[in-house]
C-alpha cells in the first residue's frame, strides 16, 4: 500500500513560524546545492578556494559576512603539492577546519557515503566544494536519458545538502559555444542548472582579461552580477564595484510590537486582541503574517512566538527572555498568564503542538 501524502492546509502554512534557511554565506550562499560553472582555465579553482578559506576563517567573502564553520573541499584534478602551493599564494595562515581530498568515488557508486562519514566525523561542516562534477560522474549508456541523468545526480547531492543543512557548490564548465542567457552555457542538459539551487556564471569577454564577471540567480538568493578582477599577486578574485544588498523592510507595527513585549514581558492571546492593545488599523491576519515574516526580526529582539490552538480560539504567546530586572511590579497586571513554558531545546521561533489542520491524504588558473 502506497504512503499517505503529508499535506498542510495555506491557512496554516500562512500563519506557522518556519525554520529560516540559513546561508553559509550571506545573501550569497544558502543551504543547498550550488553549481559555479566557467570556462577551463578561467580561475574558478582559484574563487573555490579563496571562498572555502574565508568560510573556514569567518571572514567575509567581499562585502559578504560568512557562518565560520568547518569546510570539505574536494580538489579532484590536482595534488596535494598543488594545493599547498595555491594557498602559499592567497593566505599566510590556513585553519585547521578546512579540509581537502584529491580522491573520492563517484555519485552512485560511495561518493554518497563518503560524504556522509565525513560529516558524522565533522558534524560542524557547512560548505562542501566538489571541483569539478564530472569527476564524480560516471560514464551513462547511449540507452539512459542524459537529462534524467544529469537531474539524478545533482539530486543525490542536493539530498545530503538539504537532509545535513548545509552547502554544496560544484565546480562546473561551460558549452564552448556562447548564448544570450548564461544559464544555457552551463555544460550538461538544463538537468543540472534546474536542479541545482543557485547557479554561479563566471564570465570573460576576452580570455587575456583579468576582469570578470559573476553572474548570481537562484531560488534563495537576489539575481546580481558582481563584477570581479583578479589579482595576480595575490591570486584573488577582487570585488570592483560595491554590492548593494536587498535589506528586509521592518513595518511599523513589528517596532511597536517589539516595544510592546519587552516592556510587557508576555503577551498571550488572539490577533484580534493584540491589535486592541497596541490600538493598530489592521486586520487580524495582517498583523499575523507580519508576525510570522518577520519572525528573525523578533527572535534578534529574543521575543518567542508559541501557538496553543483550540477549535474556540487561535492563541499565541509572545515572550520576550530579557526582562531579568522587571519586578513583579513593573509587569502589567492585565495581560494573561504563558499559558506553557517552551522546552530547551526550542528554537527562536517554537509553535506548540497543535490540533490536526494538517491533513493526510493517503600556479595556473583552474
Amino acid at each position: 500500500m502506497s504512503k499517505k501524502l503529508k499535506t498542510m492546509d495555506a491557512e496554516t502554512l500562512m500563519t506557522t513560524p518556519m525554520e529560516p534557511l540559513k546561508f553559509i554565506v550571506s545573501g550569497l550562499l544558502p543551504e543547498g546545492l550550488h553549481v559555479l560553472a566557467g570556462s577551463p582555465k578561467i580561475g574558478k579553482s582559484w574563487l573555490a578556494l579563496w571562498i572555502c578559506l574565508q568560510v573556514a576563517k569567518g571572514e567575509k567573502v567581499w562585502e559578504f559576512e560568512t557562518q565560520k564553520s568547518e569546510v570539505l573541499y574536494l580538489c579532484l584534478e590536482d595534488s596535494f603539492a598543488r594545493i599547498q602551493s595555491r594557498l602559499f599564494e592567497i593566505t599566510d595562515e590556513a585553519p585547521a577546519t578546512l579540509h581537502f581530498a584529491i580522491m573520492s568515488e563517484a555519485i552512485g557508486h560511495g561518493l554518497e557515503n563518503q560524504i556522509e562519514n565525513f560529516i558524522q566525523g565533522h558534524p560542524g561542516t557547512r560548505l562542501i566544494v566538489i571541483d569539478t562534477l564530472q569527476k564524480v560522474r560516471k560514464t551513462v549508456s547511449a540507452n539512459v536519458n542524459p537529462y534524467a541523468s544529469d537531474y539524478d545526480d545533482i539530486n543525490a547531492l542536493k539530498q545530503i545538502a538539504d537532509r545535513h543543512h548545509l552547502a554544496i557548490l560544484l565546480v562546473h564548465h561551460l558549452r564552448k559555444t556562447g548564448d544570450a542567457d548564461p544559464l544555457n552555457m552551463i555544460s550538461g542538459t538544463s538537468g543540472i542548472a534546474g536542479g541545482a539551487d543557485t547557479n554561479f556564471v563566471l564570465q570573460k569577454d576576452k580570455r587575456t582579461e583579468s576582469t570578470a564577471t559573476l553572474i548570481c540567480t537562484g531560488r534563495d538568493i537576489e539575481g546580481r552580477e558582481l563584477f570581479l578582477e583578479f589579482n595576480k599577486e595575490s591570486f584573488v578574485w577582487e570585488l570592483l564595484e560595491p554590492i548593494e544588498i536587498e535589506q528586509l523592510i521592518i513595518p511599523d507595527e513589528i517596532f511597536l510590537l517589539c516595544g510592546f513585549i519587552k516592556s510587557a514581558g508576555s503577551f498571550t492571546g488572539t490577533a484580534t486582541e493584540l491589535i486592541e492593545k497596541l490600538n493598530l488599523d489592521c486586520s487580524p491576519a495582517i498583523l499575523k503574517k507580519r508576525i510570522i515574516k518577520h519572525m528573525e526580526h523578533l527572535g534578534r529582539n529574543r521575543i518567542h512566538y508559541s501557538e496553543n490552538r483550540t477549535f474556540e480560539r487561535r492563541e499565541f504567546t509572545l515572550r520576550y527572555d530579557g526582562n531579568d530586572d522587571m519586578t513583579v511590579e513593573l509587569c502589567p497586571q492585565n495581560l494573561p498568564s504563558l499559558p506553557s513554558v517552551l522546552s530547551q531545546d526550542s528554537n527562536l521561533a517554537t509553535v506548540t503542538p497543535c490540533l490536526p489542520l494538517c491533513g493526510e491524504i493517503d600556479g595556473e588558473m583552474g
